[in-house]
């Protein structure tokens, strides 16, 4: 009867507390086995290495260790042959990274550019997960470029998918692009972290459109895909609305889309433009910006942000259309997967018409 009984005063708080402390405990356990995992297979490729270079062992050792740990130690997974390799390789990537302390002896057997010292560190290293390093290591070769991608994967919390998509879709070479004029509109280092908030070009292969094409086309589209639209805008951004109504001297205007920013505090206002941007643009986002400042601004908010994406854009243009407005607002292009013409996209087979033509063969 007393499991029954009515629960105690502030009982849906500590129950609540309680839980919160499981998550965070059960999220460190798995942070400390990945970090823990990490560190082996680092100290395992020291290991090999060190032999290889004192004792000259070759490569045939490494399928014979696999096998022998295989067969003595059956229940433990993880030390295939291939992956062995890689914890080598992963060693050579990041010997000079102090993982744990080096005898004097081993100091300087590998000789590795000394920007690797400053780039990447232990803590990091021991942050991101074991397909995460082999992605990277496969794919970025350049220190810097992997370095970026290591840090934009801790703070947005990329999947190893997610990542691989970033890194396929060039994400370190468009972040901070968007033409803007926020060194002139915020305060330092408010325009620093606006800037990189922004990407040039945004890339919305996920949605599909023949030319020509509405805009309001265009803002369904990624309305219907917003998961994906939030990913490619970046980390921080909050949807508030779409076709956001705003009463301004008794006359209604809507602004195509508007986002709050949880890292800038500010709202942004988006415009969706076909074609080539134009410079009354700025005046319409000007306003749009000065609208909501006044109607929606928090005082704790900083000043709202304005993004105009457009197909494309003539920077020179576009700096001086920025130059004379007083809200802060970028520039940037966007990109869409392109629909095959009507008159090709018939010529292919259906898939029923493959299905028929493979159902012949037996």
């Amino acid at each position: 009867m007393s499991d029954q009984a009515t629960p105690p005063m502030n009982y849906a708080d500590l129950l609540a507390d309680i839980k919160q402390r499981i998550r965070v405990a059960q999220t460190r356990a798995m942070l400390s086995v990945n970090a823990e995992l990490i560190r082996l297979y680092w100290e395992l490729g020291q290991m090999l290495d060190a032999r290889q270079r004192k004792e000259g062992w070759g490569a045939a050792v490494i399928p014979r260790l696999a096998r022998d740990i295989r067969n003595e130690l059956p229940e433990v997974k993880g030390f295939s042959e291939r992956n062995i390799k890689r914890m080598l390789a992963f060693y050579r990537e990041y010997a000079v990274v102090e993982f744990v302390p080096r005898p004097v002896a081993q100091i300087g057997i590998t000789e590795k550019a000394p920007q690797a010292v400053a780039l990447f560190s232990s803590d990091v290293l021991l942050a991101l997960p074991w397909g995460h390093h082999l992605l990277l290591i496969e794919k970025v070769k350049d220190a810097q470029t992997r370095h970026w991608y290591m840090q934009a994967t801790l703070a947005n919390g990329w999947s190893r998918n997610i990542l691989q998509m970033q890194i396929e879709t060039a994400a370190h070479t468009r972040q901070g692009k968007a033409t803007s004029n926020f060194a002139l509109r915020l305060p330092p280092p408010q325009s620093d972290l606006a800037q990189q908030a922004l990407k040039d070009p945004y890339l919305f292969d996920f949605l599909t459109l023949a030319e020509p094409f509405h805009e309001r086309e265009l803002e369904t589209g990624l309305i219907v895909h917003l998961e994906k639209f939030l990913l490619e805008l970046g980390q921080g951004f909050a949807f508030v609305g779409r076709q956001y109504h705003v009463d301004v001297g008794d006359q209604d205007f809507y602004i195509d889309m508007l986002f709050y920013h949880l890292h800038l505090r500010c709202y942004i206002v988006i415009e969706l433009k076909r074609g080539a941007f134009k410079p009354e643009y700025a005046g319409k986002m000007n306003f749009y910006c000065s609208v909501v400042d006044d109607v929606l601004k928090h005082s704790s908010d900083t000043p709202t942000i304005g993004l105009i994406l457009c197909q494309t854009q003539n920077e020179v243009i576009a700096e001086y259309a920025l130059r004379g407005v007083d809200k802060p607002i970028g520039v940037s292009t966007f990109e869409l997967t392109r629909a095959l013409p009507a008159e090709l996209e018939s010529s292919l087979p259906s898939i029923e018409q493959i299905e028929r033509e493979l159902g012949d063969f037996p």
